[in-house]
């Protein structure tokens, strides 16, 4: 007899309490992101993967769960998660919904950002004041109306990659900004009520710099601001991921996410800020490891309970994708137990390899369990196949692409900062 998916082995915690030391109120949270991922995402991620329709059912079933204040500090209201709390519970919804996670992401940083980041870097008295004010206003929509935020970071060029300023550039002006610019791949457009928009604060005549970077928090309904282009791509289809368009936008000071060089300090001084793509492809890389399980022991789902596990070739796939499955999970929760400001090089190169490996491991496991399953698993009313194509999509993300982390580590193993071949 079938075992219900909630008792069944392959739907344990990814990371163990015991086993990986968490604390026991972090694992009551991760518990409680697993619980929601798996009684709310799966039994709707299908639908909305067919669709390319973003949804917002789950954002809003994520309000009362107070998972849309998971960063938000304890003393404000929120749940209070710190960096590594935060991944542990990301990488749970994600092996129920790749899309949903990610779009989570983007919602949940405007709140890690502001808050235990920020918390992390120094500022003048005056500046950490107002920034408590502002960032109080927008923990409140959150906990109180459960607004939802985006985080629209893509612009086409090098400015993702933390190589030249952002081309949407903010006017000074009296009590505010003008804001234009364009934003693709921008999670959520449509949906989000607010738009967190990184950008060039760029007076008449002044120069374009990174250090004049700004991080505010747009309306969605502010006049200037419209959604355009379609969202047909391979995977995360559900991010629904369409072009944001900026046009002499007016944006209040309140708005304001950080104070002005909080953010080139922190893209500079905190990189692990940049893994929180990550743990999304975490959790798709264990989503397809538990298919294959169940599928083989004919415990899946929508399938004849045939078992399948008795065939030499399926029992070494397995012990294969077991082995990279634990290698990804060693190497990734030792890169986000070491986020913190001014890390070492070894922790900055440990990251990158983090990054990397989970990007590429997601899919290879995933392109396995495809293969270890046949030619059923390909079919879309099961879930492999959605989890091969969101797991194909991780190598790509911007700011820490698969190819970006392999330049920077070679790069950084070889030069110590300031050197120069002669």
């Amino acid at each position: 007899m079938n075992r219900p998916l909630e008792a069944q082995d392959h739907d344990a915690p990814i990371f163990a309490p015991g086993a990986f030391r968490l604390r026991d109120e972090q694992a009551e949270l991760i518990e409680r992101a697993r619980r929601f991922g798996h009684r709310v995402l799966a039994p709707r991620a299908e639908k909305h993967d067919r669709e390319a329709s973003f949804p917002i059912e789950n954002f809003r079933d994520m309000h009362p769960e107070g998972l849309l204040a998971i960063c938000i500090p304890r003393q404000e209201g929120g749940l209070g998660a710190d960096f590594q709390t935060y991944c542990l519970a990301a990488a749970e919804l994600g092996r129920y919904c790749g899309a949903t996670a990610l779009s989570w992401n983007m919602h949940v940083c405007s709140t890690l950002w502001s808050g235990a980041l920020a918390d992390d870097l120094p500022m003048s008295g005056e500046d950490r004041a107002e920034h408590i004010a502002r960032r109080r206003l927008h923990y409140r929509r959150i906990i109180e109306r459960g607004a939802i935020y985006a985080q629209p970071f893509s612009e086409g060029g090098a400015a993702a990659a933390g190589v030249v300023a952002f081309g949407t550039e903010a006017r000074p002006v009296a009590g505010g900004f003008i804001v234009s610019g364009k934003k693709i791949f921008a999670s959520l457009s449509g949906a989000a009520d607010y738009y967190g928009v990184l950008c060039t604060e760029r007076a008449v005549g002044a120069a374009a710099s990174r250090r004049n970077t700004l991080y505010l928090a747009i309306p969605a309904d502010a006049t200037g601001v419209s959604v355009v282009g379609d969202w047909d791509p391979l995977g995360m289809r559900a991010t629904v991921s369409r072009t944001l368009l900026l046009k002499d936008v007016f944006v209040s000071e309140q708005e304001m996410l950080m104070p002005r060089g909080v953010y080139f300090q922190a893209a500079t001084r905190w990189p692990h800020m940049f893994l929180t793509l990550s743990p999304t492809y975490m959790g798709l890389a264990q989503a397809a490891y538990d298919f294959t399980v169940a599928y083989l022991r004919g415990e899946m789902p929508g399938t004849p309970p045939v078992k399948r596990r008795m065939y030499p070739t399926k029992q070494i796939a397995v012990a294969e994708m077991h082995v990279q499955l634990e290698q990804t999970k060693a190497l990734w929760f030792q890169a986000i137990s070491e986020a913190q400001p001014d890390p070492s090089k070894e922790q900055v190169l440990r990251a990158y390899a983090a990054q990397h490996s989970v990007m590429e491991n997601a899919n290879a496991i995933a392109a396995k369990a495809l293969r270890t399953c046949g030619g059923q698993a390909m079919f879309k009313n099961l879930s492999l196949e959605r989890i091969y194509r969101d797991s194909r999509c991780g190598s790509l993300m911007l700011p820490w692409t698969a190819e970006i982390c392999l330049d920077r580590i070679g790069r950084e193993a070889l030069y110590e900062p300031g050197e120069k071949d002669e």
